[in-house]
């Protein structure tokens, strides 16, 4: 059972969706706008958070940019916009995954158990990872580079994270693009060039001077304990 919190302003969706999502253990809080939405979600600290966009008082993706500069806690966007370059706006601004309405209640479900499982918080105890001098625990959200805390958003965790899981392999920034910020088409390589070179900043390191992550050209990127 997960503690959930859902933002959502249309009445019946909300009640539909919380019978839904209380009806498979889960408990849920509920609020109707933005600013309400970030005071529980502050106050309950729940274990993942499902957010629309149309928001009668603030957009949700301005919502969700004020919530990640206080907290961690997953979000799954649920909206009926469906522009691809929306979705990999909100996406970046800090989603963990995005569902486009209508939908069941079982495929959000099946989105809360994947997210959950990635954040380490959906059964079981995660596993910290070593690579070299990095140190990666999912279940703390937390990262070390010898032994010195790393300042990540939610996002350059997320990243840093599977490719810490494939330590050692060349991954695709196509996997990157569907494992990490859950688009399952191409057209955003910028996207995730942009946080990998955010990334190397904070590891000390350059594209020109990589020590850890290694780009292979034309196929994506690896990451390896310092030679």
């Amino acid at each position: 059972m997960a503690h959930l919190l859902l933002i959502e302003d249309d009445s019946a969706i909300r009640t539909n969706l919380l019978r839904a999502l209380r009806e498979r253990g889960h408990a849920v809080a509920a609020s109707h706008n933005a600013m309400d939405g970030l005071q529980t979600a502050l106050a309950e600290r729940p274990d993942l958070v499902v957010l629309d966009l149309g928001l009668p008082d603030l957009d949700g993706r301005e919502m969700l940019r004020m919530l990640r500069a206080v907290s961690a806690v997953p979000v799954i966007v649920a909206t009926a916009r469906d522009d691809e370059a929306e979705i990999v706006r909100v996406l970046d601004a800090g989603a963990d995954d995005y569902l486009v309405k209508p939908f069941t209640a079982a495929q959000l479900e099946a989105r809360i158990r994947a997210v959950l499982r990635r954040g380490g918080t959906g059964g079981g105890e995660p596993v910290a990872l070593t690579v070299g001098g990095l140190r990666i625990d999912p279940g703390a959200r937390t990262a070390t580079l010898d032994g010195a805390g790393l300042d990540l958003t939610p996002r350059e965790f997320d990243l840093l994270h599977h490719l810490a899981t494939r330590a050692g392999q060349v991954v695709t920034k196509r996997e990157l693009l569907s494992e990490v910020w859950q688009v399952p088409y191409g057209g955003a390589d910028k996207t995730v060039d942009v946080h990998l070179s955010w990334l190397r900043r904070k590891l000390g390191e350059t594209a020109q001077q990589p020590r850890y992550l290694h780009t292979v050209r034309g196929v994506g990127v690896r990451l390896s304990e310092p030679a």
